[in-house]
């Protein structure tokens, strides 16, 4: 019975597959919680689909995948800030637009071009064959956002929270804004081998949302969102080998099923907070 629960980490790819998994938990987990409290959400899920046509050029141009996500990634916040300040539609709706589009590119250039790069893997992650190389450029990438994310938490919290007190105090709201779009852009290059650009949106929101229902203090956020999904994307990885399924969305089922089990969770404890403050009142 014992060697029945350890086969899972008998096997090399297994063992990669958890480790790039805890890996990019850590970066993504941080991210999520500024884009939630910032109200980024679709802003998250417009850079995660808008990468795909910067990563397919890099890829024919035979240049880093990075920068070809980077720029894509830009470009997309770019492309959107210009249209909605300079026309009557909303933020949220020329995301949806410029996202969406450049999306569409991404597909028909990946299958109208000749590339090795094989499309579900892009779209679904391929965390059971990543190879070493990917291994290495995940590390490194996650290694990087989160080293970065932690030096300049306190400047990105208070950017998160109130952007004109962070502007009185001298912080450039600009350039906060730039990292933040930066950084999420390569985060999303370091979720592609493993999670694919699809299903990096749910590590890049869920996470963040979990945590914002359990608690109001920014620094329990943190290591509340990074220990839920480190959690998540072990047993995500580890519940695939036993199901036979893709450990990507394994992964994002769990945080999903932890997201509606606390938000129930509360809702049921509301509800009885509210009945027994109407009870002591009569």
């Amino acid at each position: 019975m014992i060697d029945l629960f350890l086969d899972p980490i008998k096997f090399r790819f297994m063992q990669n597959a958890f480790v790039v998994a805890i890996i990019i938990s850590v970066p993504t987990s941080m991210l999520s919680c500024y884009l939630v409290l910032k109200g980024w959400s679709l802003m998250g899920d417009a850079i995660s689909h808008a990468v795909l046509p910067g990563i397919i050029l890099a890829y024919i141009f035979k240049i880093p995948l990075i920068i070809g996500a980077f720029t894509a990634g830009l470009f997309c916040s770019l492309a959107s800030a210009f249209i909605s300040e300079n026309s009557r539609i909303k933020k949220d709706t020329v995301l949806g637009v410029v996202f969406s589009g450049m999306f569409g590119i991404g597909l028909v250039l990946i299958t109208k071009v000749s590339t090795n790069l094989h499309l579900d893997h892009i779209l679904f992650g391929n965390i059971l064959g990543i190879t070493n190389e990917n291994l290495a450029l995940t590390i490194s990438i996650s290694l990087f956002v989160s080293f970065f994310l932690f030096i300049k938490r306190k400047d990105l919290m208070l950017f998160s929270f109130d952007e004109i007190q962070s502007n009185v105090l001298g912080i450039s709201n600009k350039f906060l804004n730039f990292i933040l779009i930066s950084l999420t852009s390569i985060t999303v290059v370091a979720t592609l081998s493993s999670v694919g650009i699809i299903l990096s949106i749910g590590l890049l929101i869920t996470p963040g949302a979990i945590v914002f229902l359990l608690t109001k203090k920014f620094d329990q956020m943190i290591i509340l969102s990074i220990l839920i999904t480190s959690l998540s994307a072990f047993f995500g990885v580890y519940i695939s080998f036993f199901l036979d399924s893709s450990p990507a969305p394994t992964i994002i089922l769990i945080l999903s099923c932890i997201f509606f089990g606390t938000l129930i969770i509360k809702m049921a404890y509301k509800r009885e907070f509210r009945k027994k403050f109407f009870n002591k009142i009569n």
